[in-house]
Formats: C-alpha cells, structure tokens, sequence
C-alpha cells in the first residue's frame, strides 16, 4: 500500500478513495507494508470510518473475513475499539465473521471484552453462539471481563450464562480469583453478590481468592471477602500455606496487620505449612525485620522448629550477610529465641511430629531430666516401623522380580517348544528325533516349566496384597513353584543337549552328560546347602527371640511404669515386644529374612 492511499484510509476521504479506485481497481487489494498484512478494511473498521467501510464493503464484500498476519478479521479491530456502528456493518454484511476467532483463539466477544466496550459487547451477546463456543474453553470471555475489572460486562455476562462464574482457566483461577488479583472492587463484590460460595475455590496451587488478595496487598478485597465469608481465612494451600503465609512471603506488611486487627489470628500465626515453617519462619528467611518484629509483637511462637529442626534463629543465622539479620537477631534472641539444638530433646521430638502430622490428642509433655517410659516406647515404636517399611520394600521387589524370572523362563521354553532339538522333516513337519527318550525327557519338562512359570504370573499379577504377612505366604508359595520351574526348565535343557549329542561314537556324549550334570548338579547343591545354612540360621534367631520376649514377659513385674491401658495401646499399635510375629525382629542383626 503506498502511502498515499494509506493517508486516504487513515482520514476516512470517500471521495478520493473512489476516484482512486476509478482509476485502478486494484488498489484496494493493497495492504499496509509494515508487516501486519492489515488491508484497507482493516484500516477503516479500526478508525471507525463507517462511510468508507460501506463504500469498501459494497465493493469487495469479500473483505469482510480477510484476515491479517494474526488471523484477525476488521470486526476484532472494530470490536477492540468499540466503533459499535462498524460492527454492525460487517456482521450484516457477513454474519458468519461473528464466530471467527484470530491466532490466540480469541473472538470479536473476547476482545471486546477485554477492552470493556459495553455498547459492543451487548450487541454481541445477542448471537448466543459465541458464549457457547466458549464452554469448553479455559478462559472465556467472563475471565477477561473480570480481569480487567469491567463489572457491568460481568453483569451481563452472567445472565446469559452464570455457570462461568465457576469455570477454572488454566491456572485453577476462577472469574473472581483474577478480580481479586488485580484488586477491582467493584467486580468482586458483584461475583461474590452473585454465589459467596465463589470465595472458597480454590486454584491449581489450593489458593483462593482470599489468597491472592493477601499475595497482592489488597486490603479492600480482603475487606470485602471476609465480610461475606470468614470460613475463608482458615482454608489453606496444597503447600499448607495460610493466608498469613502468604501475606508475609509476599512481604505485604499492611495486609498482615489489616488481618490481624479484624481476624483471631491466634492460630494461623503459629500455624506451620507442608515444610514445617510457620510465618516467622518465613519472615527470617526473607530477613523482613519490620515484619518479624511485628509478628514477635501479635505473640509469634519464636521456638518453633521446622522439618529440617531449625527455628527462627537458625534460620536468620544461616545467612548474616544481609544487613536485616542485624536487626532480626535481637529482636528474637529478646523474644526468648533459642537454637534448635538449644531446644530440650523432648520439645524437638514432640514439635517434629507434629510436623509430620502424627501428633494424638493425648501428647503428654514432661521435663527433659523425669523418666518417661512413654518415650522409650514411642523409639521403639519408629524403630519398628523402619523395620516394617524395609522389610515391605524388599518383599515388593521380591515379587516383582519373581514376576520378571518367570516371564524370562515362559519365554525361553516356549521359544524351545516350538524350535524343538533335531529339527524337523521338511515333507511332514514331524520332529526328526521324536521316538527318542530323551526328546520325550525334554518334552515333558519344557511343559512343565513353561506352565509353571505362567501360572506364577498370572497368580500375582492377579492378587495384589496389602498386608506384609499376605505378602509373605504368596511369595512363600511361588518361591517353591519358581525352584520347580527351573529345575524342570534345567533338566529340559540336558535332556536337549542328549537329544543332539552324536551317539555311538565312544564315550564322548556320556562324559558330556556327566559333565553337564555334574556342574549343574553340584552348583545347584551348593546353592541349596548355602541357603539351607542361612535358613537355619533364620529359624536359630527366630527361635532365641522367642525365647527371649517369652522370658521377658514373664519376669515384667504387675508393679511396671506401663499401666495396663498403656501396654494395650501398644499392643495395638503392634510393639515390638508384643508382637507373636518375629520375622521382622529376628532378622534385625542378620540384615535379611529368608522365605
């Protein structure tokens, strides 16, 4: 397009524009050179020179669906613009342009949308197609009205279809999560007017609204969700992340104390996330000192130990070299802060469980000096317990590779059953050496120890367990049919090797034979004394740990520290010294257990 006829376009010169196009009809093919492959149509509909856009369109009203380098029609530029009579214009003119979409599979509705044309975005909502088509999109065109905060567009959109006030994009947000984000008020209050139950969705990460008013510092927001919805304030992220959580990662100290001063507080401030880290936690790590010294003020636990078992002092003193550590250190150390490995033992083992989620109601805390019999149970206890979880994973691996030998054994016998030793006699397909005894040797046990091992896979691929003792019997039963199955596949292979072996020639097959057996014989022998000697080992340990827990038992005096409900819990917790199952602690010093 030469820059002349472009000029014309920009001012909206009808007149010139169609003496022009007298003289040369195909200037009005022209398009701007800058790359954008805008025509003149796109030009005109973008200015709103509706005069001009007739003249074009009475001309080439084929212009109407070009589209230029980003798939866009002239009704997306119209529409971006608000020039309301344009729009009419070309959707009259083709009406079928109304559902095109450009290259980011945004529409004319979507765009307008997002610019808050009113005016265009209610004539457009009288095709109900176009909301339609969104459905199974992420973001739709109510998303975009919110996020820009063009509340009377949520409006109307929501009376045609109010079910969007719930979709999720592609991050989890929905309508009122990307109004809250970017702080419009008046679009909050209009979705939350709308289903108050809105405040309490959660996105991808498990952030609510709420949330991300806290992240942003949205201090009207916040406002205005909790005066609707206080139950709010106590949702927590996947991370385990409170709102408080977020307000101080985010260093948003007026947000904090705006939810401080209208929420009890009392347990979100000590309240630790997935990580064990509570706000003041991540105040330290942030070296925020005007917020740690606030939260130390709102009665911040200051000796809380997170998973790796540091405090709030630890975790400021891992790095001093920013100049807010000098100001966080003495505020802590005047609250009473200490050390982690300055925390009494019993403090650090009682706050690491309750990290991990395994506190009971009934925790009773005593002094480090008094004698708590409840914790050298609680010891044993996790002991066992690692002993239990070792113990399960060698016997899933177990499982998992008998599954494994077994197909490699079905693969191997079927593959001799069908290319059996002496070949074949190529007239009648009859196996060359079948009268042979040894061919019926080999025969028969190829099929047993093809069968066998099939029947091991389908038997536990079929029954999965979930307890460590149905674990136990069915490894227990297909070990044995796994030593049978070898053992036929081994005799099928000598009995092959004979089948092939040249005969009455001397001696020659004989010692071959002999040799075969020998050295699989005697290395199978040898495996089966090994495992027969640590076998009875096994049983030799097991038989003195029950001899052992039994004598112990009985010389435990009525008058023992344990009272009665006690010893019941831990039987039920399965204890050590309770259990009449002793494969897992007799096989403590051995470091394996035979099946």
């Amino acid at each position: 397009m030469d820059r002349g006829l472009q000029e014309i376009v920009l001012k909206g010169d009808v007149l010139t524009f169609l003496s022009l196009f007298e003289g040369n009809e195909n200037i009005i093919n022209q398009k701007i050179p800058s790359g954008s492959s805008n025509t003149i149509l796109h030009i005109a509909a973008l200015h709103g020179h509706l005069e001009l856009g007739k003249e074009i369109v009475k001309l080439r009203p084929e212009m109407v669906s070009e589209v230029n380098e980003k798939m866009e029609t002239p009704l997306h530029g119209a529409c971006r613009e608000g020039k309301l009579e344009m729009v009419k214009l070309l959707i009259e003119t083709d009406p079928w342009v109304v559902y095109k979409v450009n290259r980011d599979n945004e529409s004319a509705l979507f765009v307008a949308c997002e610019r808050g044309k009113l005016e265009v975005v209610n004539y457009l909502l009288n095709f109900h197609w176009l909301l339609m088509s969104e459905v199974d999109s992420l973001t739709t065109s109510l998303h975009i009205a919110a996020l820009g905060g063009h509340t009377e567009i949520v409006k109307e959109i929501l009376k045609i279809r109010p079910d969007f006030a719930w979709k999720k994009d592609k991050n989890g947000c929905t309508p009122l999560h990307l109004a809250c984000s970017k702080g419009h008020l008046e679009t909050t209050r209009e979705l939350l007017r709308f289903d108050t139950d809105l405040s309490s969705l959660q996105d991808n990460i498990g952030r609510t609204p709420l949330h991300w008013a806290a992240i942003k510092g949205r201090l009207s927001i916040i406002d205005e969700i909790l005066s609707v919805s206080l139950e709010s304030a106590e949702i927590i992220t996947k991370n385990g992340e409170t709102v408080i959580h977020l307000g101080v990662k985010n260093n948003q100290f007026d947000a904090i104390k705006y939810l401080k001063e209208n929420l009890n507080t009392t347990e979100l401030i000590n309240k630790p996330d997935n990580d064990g880290n509570t706000a003041l936690h991540l105040a330290t790590a942030g070296k925020l000192s005007t917020m740690v010294i606030y939260l130390l003020k709102m009665n911040a636990d200051v000796n809380v130990i997170n998973r790796k078992g540091q405090t709030a002092l630890d975790v400021v003193e891992s790095d001093v070299s920013n100049s807010g550590a000098l100001a966080i250190i003495p505020a802590v150390l005047d609250a009473g802060g200490k050390r982690g490995d300055q925390m009494p033992p019993i403090s650090r083992e009682i706050q690491q469980i309750q990290n991990t989620g395994n506190t009971s109601n009934s925790v009773q805390i005593s002094s480090p000096n008094s004698p708590n019999p409840h914790r050298h149970h609680r010891c044993k206890h996790r002991r066992r317990e690692k002993q239990l979880e070792v113990q399960s994973e060698g016997l899933r691996n177990a499982r998992n590779t008998i599954i494994i030998v077994a197909v490699l054994i079905a693969t191997v016998t079927f593959a001799a059953g069908i290319n059996p030793p002496g070949g074949f006699n190529q007239t009648t397909g009859k196996s060359m050496v079948g009268m042979h005894t040894s061919f019926k040797v080999f025969v028969v046990c190829n099929i047993l120890a093809l069968f066998l091992s099939l029947g091991v896979v389908i038997f536990l691929v079929s029954i999965i367990p979930f307890r460590r003792r149905s674990m136990m019997k069915l490894l227990a039963v297909t070990h044995k049919v796994m030593w049978a199955s070898t053992s036929f596949m081994a005799a099928a292979y000598i009995a092959a090797m004979w089948t092939i072996l040249p005969h009455g020639q001397g001696w020659g097959a004989v010692w071959v034979l002999v040799a075969m057996v020998g050295i699989g014989g005697g290395s199978t022998m040898a495996i089966f004394v090994g495992l027969g000697f640590l076998f009875t080992k096994h049983l030799v340990r097991k038989w003195e740990w029950r001899k052992r827990n039994k004598e112990k038992r009985k010389n435990e005096s009525p008058s023992s520290s344990i009272s009665r409900l006690e010893e019941m819990k831990v039987i039920k917790r399965g204890s050590c010294e309770t259990t009449s199952n002793s494969d897992v602690d007799s096989s403590d010093q051995g470091g394996y257990h035979l099946y």
